[in-house]
């Protein structure tokens, strides 16, 4: 058995001792600033960075360029305008900033001299722009935006427009998916374009094309690349069919002055994705899995020799997924790597050999790596339990350079997370965290807020989270005790895939093993006031320990899923349940009912809040009323929170506060 402290040289560095400090509140949370996207000037001088902070009164955010000097100091704010500022990009001589713009009532690519002048728009499209990247030469600009295919964004505002005007609003579908997400599939996808540098003038590369690229709903602009000569672009594309059962992607080339793409992953029946072209212009290096209809198959990095089409896997070895990647010079890369609960940053030479790396930053979640020249620096964004994201530097060594939420976290009682590890299933070791409550007074008891975290393939990390967040949990004075149980990313591949087809079985006995072994282990913690919370795969979790288990004072269902044969004709990444669950329940029926929570609802006696959105897609708002429905009807205490405006994720300022309301007032209601 073995514990350690991740993260508490920078907790206390930033959040300062518990001292005069206070636990923290749901406006504490909405107040952090939140820091990302750093980029390195072209000279390795200065980092330009976004910071978005929530307009709680307005129900939006508000985000702004930001740039700092490489060897410290001051930063400077570089623009002002409400809305959106994001996505900043160096032009190849370090004179402009390109970035997006939502100030002309649109969002459109905006270029910023940085030795002073305003800021100018570049693209003047009738549709919204995102994610652009300069060419080498810096005379041309990559962009994607949606539009329906073989039309022009003229034609496509003049569709929509005639859409929005039109008296009916059905909508007629003849093949899957009709839904992703959060969103109705409109018939736009989203293309790549280029647009000249100096007149904005922009062009369609991929017209025709059926399928997004990037891909829906979480593809940037990590997902297409210039050649380093700028003659042509390499983008990740969705395949051509099947796509609501197909977890398929492909890596694209096509020339920039137009023609026929050329796809250079046809072989690979499985997902490729992150194309990014090496600074000598000699390889392609990506990301990739090996096993189709799997969509938490171990990420690998490949490199692939565009002179004679070699492929070869740098990464497999470590039998940990890659997060991102970017490359330190012609013969290295970066990489963030899942491992153990923590998001570490390290070189991965093109030789692929063990143990030939450097570690360029570890403890908590480090991502978002941007290299400067000759890799001599490394910019890329730093957070824990304890500290909200900032800007951190790698020179040799690694310091922070930004310290925006500093002036709040002073104010705060924030404990760094503590790891421990136990046997669970088969013997196997599984790893956990534990956060002490704040105002920690040794001899105490504390409740106990037992977090599941989904996925399944997911994993609790030291990391500051923006909506699951271990310190708000904690701060009306509970213990939060997270465990990464079979199933969980980061613990090797084999740890991963033992959930799948086994949603109630060894995972199960992981959590249930793990919450004992920190009750055991930790005198503080009350094991007569525990209550367990989880959303998506952890909410099915929840309505499972419901018809399991009564030792729980309480639960928090969150999207769960609650009868899983209903589940698979309602959701709609088939792909998933086909994987997770064998296949559709007209050939896997009895693995449906096997662990379909909706079926031992004569189990039920923990009351035990629901909470659902009816934009939720992934997992649709049907599942959580049938929860609801229920616990009433079997008469255990129960409340639903239905959010009419939210997807999977509670994200708007006003439904955040309601949220941790809700779940703040049912824990103290039977753990107080």
């Amino acid at each position: 058995m073995k514990r350690w402290i991740m993260g508490a040289v920078v907790a206390t560095t930033l959040a300062g001792t518990a001292e005069a400090k206070r636990p923290m509140t749901t406006d504490d949370l909405l107040a952090v600033k939140s820091v990302g996207d750093p980029q390195v000037s072209p000279d390795g001088a200065r980092v330009v960075y976004v910071v978005s902070e929530i307009d709680k009164d307005a129900g939006k955010s508000n985000s702004s360029l930001w740039l700092v000097s490489t060897a410290g100091g001051e930063p400077q704010r570089l623009t002002s305008a409400p809305g959106a500022n994001n996505h900043p990009r160096w032009s190849p001589d370090g004179k402009t900033i390109a970035f997006v713009s939502s100030r002309g009532g649109s969002s459109q690519v905006w270029l910023l001299p940085i030795d002073g002048g305003e800021a100018r728009p570049l693209t003047k499209l009738p549709i919204d722009v995102d994610g652009p990247i300069w060419s080498p030469k810096g005379d041309r600009i990559a962009f994607a935006a949606q539009v329906y295919p073989g039309k022009t964004p003229e034609e496509t505002a003049a569709k929509d427009k005639e859409k929005d005007e039109a008296k009916s609003k059905v909508r007629i579908y003849d093949d899957l998916m009709v839904r992703h997400w959060n969103d109705w599939d409109s018939g736009k996808r989203s293309h790549l374009f280029v647009a000249d540098a100096k007149t904005g003038e922009a062009v369609d590369l991929t017209p025709n094309l059926a399928v997004n690229t990037p891909p829906a709903p979480f593809g940037g602009s990590n997902d297409y690349a210039w050649s380093a000569d700028g003659q042509s672009l390499a983008f990740t594309a969705e395949p051509t069919k099947d796509a609501a059962w197909s977890t398929n992607t492909d890596i694209w080339l096509v020339p920039v002055e137009g023609g026929e793409p050329e796809n250079l992953t046809a072989d690979n029946p499985a997902a490729d994705a992150s194309p990014l072209f090496s600074p000598d212009g000699k390889h392609l290096a990506y990301i990739s899995q090996s096993r189709p209809g799997f969509e938490s198959d171990l990420w690998v990095l490949k490199v692939r020799d565009l002179a004679s089409g070699e492929t070869k896997d740098v990464s497999s070895h470590l039998d940990r997924p890659i997060q991102g990647f970017a490359w330190k010079d012609a013969d290295e890369l970066v990489a963030s790597i899942d491992d153990r609960g923590l998001v570490s940053i390290r070189t991965i030479p093109l030789s692929g050999k063990a143990g030939a790396y450097q570690w360029i930053a570890e403890g908590g979640v480090n991502n978002g790596a941007s290299v400067g020249p000759e890799g001599k620096t490394i910019a890329y964004v730093h957070h824990s339990a304890a500290e909200p994201a900032e800007v951190y530097l790698w020179n040799d060594r690694a310091k922070r350079l930004t310290s925006h939420n500093a002036p709040l976290l002073s104010q705060l009682d924030l404990s760094p997370m503590e790891s421990f590890t136990f046997k669970g299933a088969d013997g196997d070791e599984v790893q956990g965290w534990l956060l002490k409550p704040p105002g920690f007074e040794p001899g105490k008891k504390y409740p106990v807020v037992f977090l599941i975290h989904g996925g399944p393939q997911g994993a609790w990390h030291d990391e500051w989270h923006a909506r699951w967040n271990y310190p708000m949990f904690a701060a009306p004075g509970y213990a939060v005790v997270a465990i990464n149980p079979r199933g969980s990313t980061g613990f090797g591949q084999k740890f991963t895939d033992q959930i799948s087809r086994d949603w109630t079985g060894k995972v199960y006995d992981d959590l249930m093993s793990g919450l004992d072994f920190a009750l055991k282990t930790y005198d503080f913690l009350d094991g007569s006031k525990v209550a367990a919370a989880g959303g998506s795969y952890g909410g099915f979790m929840v309505n499972w320990i419901c018809g399991h288990t009564d030792r729980f004072k309480a639960l928090v269902s969150h999207a769960g899923v609650f009868d899983l044969v209903s589940m698979y004709g309602s959701t709609e990444e088939l792909w998933f349940p086909d994987w997770e669950y064998g296949g559709p329940p007209w050939k896997e029926l009895k693995h449906y009912l096997d662990r379909s929570p909706s079926l031992f609802v004569d189990a039920f006696k923990t009351p035990t809040l629901v909470i659902h959105g009816a934009l939720d897609f992934r997992v649709p708002d049907a599942q959580g009323l049938g929860m609801f429905t229920s616990l009433r009807r079997v008469g255990v205490p129960s409340r639903y929170v239905w959010f009419p405006d939210e997807g999977h994720w509670i994200l708007k300022p006003a439904n955040r506060i309601v949220w941790w309301r809700e779940v703040h007032d049912w824990l103290a209601k039977y753990l107080k």
